[in-house]
């Protein structure tokens, strides 16, 4: 029997980091010490009261469905974070889902028909293109590289990128896999053309607090964004929840509206339990996010210092645990050669739509880190 596969899969290429992930584990399995700068989750532990919370919600029987869009508590605390960064959403404009992936992926598929445009900034988180291709989206990049990944330089570019044809437009700031964070002059740009093209905009807020010395804007305080803004945020990163997949989206009650049958006919709701310890992390983990955070800021000075030692300069990131080392033009074959050489794992940025750099993740300790940059040294790839 042959098997036929739909377009909507097809269109869609493998992770170019696979090769690197299989490649890490064969190395791994045949003893090698490989020092893995290419995760995308904190390495610290849930907070240990969120855990707690997830126990003593087992224990309660919380452990059954709960309504589609999500627990009322969980979806009152997430109103209340979001009126104090500005955002005005009752609980009807809220969805708690699996994971912010499943948010982007449930409104991608709400918004985004056959041959849509959706405008993405590269370097661009790898999922949003893969998500558009499978909704049959088309995709206009504008690329942020030649700006030191900045996207106030870059308005010109984007305004030539974008049209009355586009449909979507998504923002990720701060940034995955530049840790970028926008001004609030680019984000006033990103505004004035989604309102002169009529455009719906994604704000990815999901390292929203993880900056350094700076302050995030959510793109939908800004006048003229309210209706036009779904604004995606989750648990994962800030409070170190990556296996716990929960994660929201709030807009427009309409947008609601229509992405709650995919929710409600897909993944039903999110785990019970678990939308307890979103509650208890919302209310009273700021200390340890604080904590987290110091800690990131101190591991980047760290390495960019240690780059600058070599000769290496780097975009220096204001916000989540990523940047990006500029590399070979052959981003791929330098990245599987750093890991077999220097037994280093970095992720190529040709996955994130800008080839010629790899993505360093500085969510790891602060000996592994000096590690690996002077394994990457000795080996020649500095």
């Amino acid at each position: 029997m042959t098997m036929e596969f739909t377009d909507r899969l097809t269109r869609v290429e493998p992770s170019a980091t696979l090769a690197i992930s299989a490649l890490a584990t064969e190395l791994e399995n045949e003893g090698a010490d490989i020092v893995d700068l290419s995760v995308g989750e904190p390495d610290f532990p849930t907070p240990e009261n969120v855990v707690e919370a997830g126990k003593d919600a087992m224990d309660a029987g919380h452990t059954g469905y709960t309504t589609s869009a999500g627990i009322l508590e969980l979806r009152e605390a997430i109103s209340e974070k979001l009126a104090e960064d500005g955002l005005e959403h009752g609980t009807d404009e809220i969805i708690v889902t699996p994971g912010a992936k499943q948010a982007l992926y449930e409104i991608v598929q709400a918004l985004i028909a056959e041959d849509d445009e959706v405008a993405l900034l590269d370097p661009a988180w790898v999922s949003y293109e893969a998500m558009v291709k499978m909704a049959g989206g088309s995709l206009s990049r504008v690329d942020l590289s030649e700006h030191e990944f900045q996207l106030e330089p870059a308005l010109e570019d984007l305004e030539a990128a974008v049209s009355d044809d586009t449909e979507l437009l998504i923002v990720n700031s701060p940034s995955n896999p530049t840790g970028a964070v926008y001004s609030d002059e680019a984000l006033e740009g990103v505004r004035d053309l989604a309102v002169e093209h009529d455009i719906t905009v994604i704000s990815d807020e999901i390292y929203k607090e993880i900056t350094y010395g700076v302050e995030q804007t959510s793109l939908g305080t800004l006048e003229g964004m309210a209706d036009r803004t779904v604004t995606v945020n989750g648990f994962s990163k800030a409070y170190s929840m990556t296996g716990w997949r929960l994660g929201y989206f709030a807009g427009p009650e309409e947008l609601i509206d229509q992405a709650g049958k995919l929710h409600s006919h897909s993944v039903s709701s999110a785990v019970n339990f678990v939308q307890h310890a979103g509650v208890e992390a919302l209310e009273n983990t700021d200390e340890a996010v604080d904590e987290m955070v110091a800690a990131f800021a101190e591991r980047r000075d760290l390495v960019v210092d240690l780059l600058e030692g070599h000769g290496v300069d780097v975009a220096v990131p204001d916000g989540a645990f990523y940047m990006m080392l500029p590399v070979a033009e052959d981003d791929q074959e330098w990245c599987e050669g750093a890991l077999e050489d220097a037994h280093v794992a970095t992720v190529p940025g040709s996955a994130f739509g800008t080839p010629g750099y790899a993505r360093i993740s500085y969510a790891a300790s602060e000996e592994r880190l000096q590690e690996g940059i002077e394994r990457l040294a000795d080996e020649g790839y500095l």
